[in-house]
């Protein structure tokens, strides 16, 4: 069982269902604010690995909702300076366990990399439900802001 930190944002409904799933499956769950954590360019570039840029931007964000940023247009050295100012635009999850980080949660590499089989039978059920949905995208669907009150 690995112990996974896991950078979201608050509230975020495919957060919870995504730290649901690495639960049940026997890890160790550190949840970390993505939006207050102090990144710098070198720790949050490390996240990315060799995807492309565009890969990096959460396309959720109002920024690039808005076309005031297009993730294709940028290079990395950009890219990396607007997150650290504006954290909504980091693609969600940051994973970390050990040495590996990886962004997004793509369901068969975290499967592969650390297991997301439930652990007993009475969580295999809430597994099997969460499998099925989409765990890649912010569950509300498009065109929505999130406001804390």
């Amino acid at each position: 069982m690995a112990r996974v930190i896991f950078y979201s944002k608050p509230g975020c409904k495919g957060g919870t269902k995504q730290k649901v799933l690495l639960t049940a499956a026997g890890h160790e769950v550190i949840p970390c604010n993505l939006l207050t954590e102090s990144w710098t360019v070198e720790r949050l570039r490390s996240f990315f690995g060799d995807r492309p840029v565009a890969e990096w931007f959460n396309l959720s964000a109002p920024k690039i909702k808005s076309g005031e940023v297009v993730p294709e247009k940028i290079d990395a050295e950009t890219a990396l300076t607007l997150m650290l100012k504006e954290p909504l635009l980091i693609r969600r999850p940051l994973l970390e366990v050990g040495d590996r980080r990886e962004v997004g949660f793509d369901v068969q590499k975290i499967d592969t990399w650390i297991g997301l089989q439930a652990v007993d039978e009475s969580l295999q059920e809430i597994s099997d439900k969460l499998l099925k949905q989409d765990l890649q995208n912010c569950s509300h669907g498009h065109g929505h802001h999130h406001h804390n009150h």
